[in-house]
């Protein structure tokens, strides 16, 4: 059995994949940033906001440390699109497509820059989301592919092929 992908690495395929990261191999330290992120809100809340029935006094320093806040807050609801859109400035040219051919032997990634193909044993975790494949090799490596894209089969029998070559269960993220 054969299956082919042609994945487009868009914002929302990049996006997709960033958040497969922070689910799986990321997921310990993900929490423990964001668990640290919204205390640091708080505790700009109940330094700047007053409890007392003082009148709000609007100075420089409380208007810097409501920045700050906005900033941490901003990145804790938007995190996998920030890590997507840093991601896809750093990307190579040529390589925002990609045609997947997954066999018995491995599968093989062909893109305008070349030609790759993979073991299935470097594939550290597997994860999905409702239009994506995710396949995560490290905590900054990871591939996506979409299943609309998907020719060979349906997509339970790829995510049986898939279990079955790796070894490894599929996360849902």
């Amino acid at each position: 059995m054969e299956f082919t992908f042609n994945t487009v690495y868009d914002q929302k395929a990049v996006t997709a994949m960033a958040h497969g990261l922070r689910k799986t191999i990321r997921k310990r330290r993900s929490r423990r940033s964001h668990v640290f992120g919204w205390f640091v809100v708080a505790l700009i809340l109940l330094l700047t906001l007053p409890f007392d029935g003082a009148p709000l006094v609007i100075e420089g320093r409380t208007i810097m440390t409501w920045a700050a806040g906005l900033l941490i807050l901003f990145t804790l609801l938007f995190e996998d699109k920030l890590n997507a859109w840093i991601a896809r400035k750093r990307m190579l040219a040529g390589t925002d497509k990609a045609v997947c051919t997954f066999t018995q032997e491995g599968y093989c990634s062909e893109s305008a820059m070349g030609k790759t193909e993979w073991r299935y044993e470097n594939i550290g975790q597997i994860a999905e989301d409702a239009d994506y494949f995710i396949f995560v090799f490290d905590k900054s490596h990871a591939q996506v592919y979409a299943k609309e894209a998907m020719t060979g089969g349906t997509v339970e029998e790829f995510r049986t092929f898939i279990r079955e070559k790796t070894g490894k269960d599929i996360q849902a993220v």
